[in-house]
């Protein structure tokens, strides 16, 4: 496979290259210029600030749980929901792309790793909310986020609780009871700092009452989420769970959750991560009871391509960094860019990083096929949760190790907090952890290859493309593996699973490549 130009490195768009349409590349033309010209001023501002402070009272003492953050932040927040973070994929008709979602995103994440969060937390929260909500919930609340002038209200996904995340049957607490049907009173309804007060007429909605807490809240502040909750006498499994539609503001105005704290972060300062209380809180119930699990598995997955995008854009601005300083550095008489061992490696990396793209390109078409099925799901279905399992898993990792790698490019200026090595580093830290650790992907992927035979959707998937002998050998050693006791099975899954997301990267490198 050839290699890319190193110079489409620097930019984004060039780097995703023909994978774009001229639509497309139009609009994120326009968004990568502002990021040059303004929003990267911004980004390191906000970083270098840290943990935004929580006010929690007024000054006359009324509870308002407002973030201050510096008023720029807002302005490179709004600057991607403008672009079309949101709004684009419901711009048409029924059948359009989320595709320019995760390309907003991906600019975002080559500038600010964090700002991609709020983008793909909100896109998790409108998805459900469109298939599954009733049509005055729709009705009432997807205007609110799908307004294009920046002022669009943010979502939220909280399923973790103080126990963990991974295990949400057993972990998740947050009790959910039925209050019956609200009444159509006016409903207001704040917005941020600086946005007027709009006032809805409230309408015949299922209205249910949620006590309990969420442990790590990423874009805590938001208007509205999507939270996990376990209607009264449901069991303490996975199925007992169901998803609910939860406003920043109750029917009459007042908070309808609590911000304990702002939670301090090595990286992704750019979105405000908390501790949420929720206490009598108003929200209402998204879907049947029973697909509570399934529909939190949804939104999991739209934010976990999400979070492969991330990933494969963190690798390619710390690959782009350390080309630029490689290509400037002299050592012992030359640019150390021209010594062989480096060359090599960074020749590697970039074979790596085309790879990566084509994994994150395959899982963007596979949800785009799919997003719209309900339970049951197709075989294709399953086809990209492995794919999903996989690049995520593979694309996390490869983010880290390009971090760790520009840091040592730059030497000992790597890690001081003033040059950017040290903060893609931090940034990247989180890709492994967020929707899911690498443990919960491999358990996962080896779930839905067991249980809906994925791997032999996948094998077929990529035989068009694959080495023969080599699609044989990795056949063959799947299912060896799947035919061991079942703690073996597990206990063995790492390697396989690894090598299993480097066959079907470098497979898919062929189709995508340059």
């Amino acid at each position: 496979m050839p290699l890319m130009n190193p110079d489409d490195l620097k930019s984004p768009l060039s780097f995703l290259g023909d994978l774009i349409d001229e639509d497309a590349r139009a609009v994120l033309a326009d968004y990568e210029s502002w990021w040059r010209t303004e929003g990267m001023l911004i980004s390191e501002t906000v970083d270098r600030a840290g943990t935004p402070a929580l006010r929690m009272f007024d000054q006359f003492g009324k509870r308002t749980d407002a973030i201050l953050f510096p008023s720029e932040y807002w302005k490179m927040l709004r600057r991607g929901y403008q672009a079309g973070a949101i709004w684009r994929p419901f711009a048409g008709d029924a059948n359009n792309s989320l595709r320019m979602h995760y390309l907003i995103d991906y600019v975002t994440c080559f500038f600010d790793a964090g700002l991609g969060c709020p983008y793909i937390v909100s896109m998790s929260t409108t998805v459900p909310l469109k298939k599954y909500g009733a049509l005055e919930l729709q009705e009432r609340f997807l205007p609110e986020l799908l307004r294009r002038d920046g002022t669009n209200w943010q979502g939220a996904t909280w399923m973790t609780e103080i126990k963990g995340g991974s295990d949400l049957g057993a972990n998740v607490e947050t009790i959910a009871r039925r209050a019956g049907s609200a009444p159509p009173d006016p409903l207001s309804l704040r917005e941020r700092a600086g946005v007027r007060e709009r006032s809805l007429a409230g309408g015949p909605f299922d209205l249910w009452i949620l006590n309990g807490e969420k442990y790590v809240a990423s874009n805590v502040g938001a208007e509205l989420a999507i939270v996990a909750a376990r209607p009264e006498g449901a069991s303490k499994t996975p199925k007992g769970l169901a998803l609910f539609l939860l406003p920043r503001y109750r029917q009459d105005g007042a908070l309808n959750y609590f911000i304990r704290r702002i939670k301090p972060k090595i990286g992704t300062r750019s979105v405000p991560t908390g501790e949420v209380e929720l206490r009598d809180s108003e929200a209402y119930l998204l879907g049947e009871p029973e697909w509570g699990i399934y529909l939190i598995l949804e939104s999991l997955n739209l934010s976990r391509v999400g979070n492969i995008v991330g990933s494969v854009a963190l690798a390619q601005r710390a690959l782009a960094d350390a080309f630029l300083f490689a290509q400037e550095r002299v050592a012992f008489g030359k640019p150390i860019i021209q010594h062989p061992l480096l060359r090599r490696q960074f020749e590697e990396r970039l074979a790596q990083l085309q790879e990566a793209r084509a994994l994150m390109w395959t899982a963007i078409q596979l949800l785009d096929e799919v997003w719209r099925e309900t339970p049951r799901y197709s075989d294709r279905y399953h086809l990209f949760r492995l794919v999903t399992h996989l690049a995520k898993y593979w694309t996390a990792e490869l983010a880290v190790q390009f971090a760790k790698w520009n840091m040592e490019v730059h030497g000992g200026i790597g890690v001081l907090s003033e040059y950017s090595a040290e903060r893609w580093l931090r940034e990247a830290m989180i890709l492994p952890i967020w929707e899911g650790t690498p443990h919960r992907q491999m358990l996962d992927g080896l779930e839905v290859m067991e249980r809906k035979h994925a791997h032999e959707m996948l094998f077929a998937y990529l035989a068009p493309l694959a080495d023969q002998e080599d699609l044989n050998r990795m056949f063959s050693l799947l299912n060896q593996h799947l035919q061991l006791p079942a703690e073996e099975k597990e206990a063995g899954i790492e390697p396989v699973f690894r090598e299993l997301a480097a066959f079907t990267a470098r497979t898919l490198a062929k189709k995508h490549g340059a």
